[in-house]
């Protein structure tokens, strides 16, 4: 009776998580974002715009080298541009086409900052991954050890041990008492 009660209240969990709705935190429709808010020329943004009842769409802007397409479902759609290199910093017009609607937004483009005087990338090789061959990959003095005499003690009696039970089945079905 005991699993009967858990099936039972399993159950209505399930259906009460299905039936009870959900709070979502919808944009508008027609809503439209940039990410990141504040990009400096060159840099990649996503672009983001909600409401449109198709699959694809077009983001247009002087301020990005080429439209973008967007793409999704659901009437959401994004996809990326990246910001001209050389542009003037302040608000940029951005115009998204969807098959039934205009949305218009900006993009603010801020002054280039002092780019990172360290590469963003590696250039050297990293510490990183490999698992036991990192050591032998890095070129390290030191050797990883394998297993050792105890390790081996143990495989071999495990060994044993799984022989002898297999011998004890063999001969117990062979008789009848299995």
């Amino acid at each position: 009776m005991g699993q009967l009660k858990v099936t039972l209240c399993a159950g209505v969990a399930a259906v009460t998580a299905t039936l009870t709705p959900t709070a979502y935190a919808a944009e508008p429709a027609g809503g439209f974002s940039v990410t990141p808010s504040t990009p400096a020329p060159g840099d990649e943004v996503t672009l983001k715009v909600t409401g449109c009842s198709v699959k694809k769409a077009t983001a247009a802007s002087k301020a990005f080298v080429s439209d973008a397409h967007l793409v999704g479902s659901g009437g959401s759609l994004s996809g990326e541009a990246r910001v001209r290199t050389r542009i003037d910093p302040g608000s940029h017009d951005v115009t998204i086409t969807c098959a039934d609607f205009r949305v218009q937004g900006a993009v603010k483009v801020v002054a280039a900052s002092a780019r990172p005087s360290t590469p963003a990338s590696p250039v050297a090789p990293v510490r990183a991954g490999g698992g036991g061959a990192a050591p032998l990959a890095a070129g390290d003095e030191s050797r990883v050890e394998g297993p050792g005499v105890a390790h081996a003690v143990t495989g071999l009696l495990l060994a044993g041990a799984a022989a002898v039970a297999v011998v004890l089945r063999r001969t117990r079905r062979h008789r009848g008492t299995d």
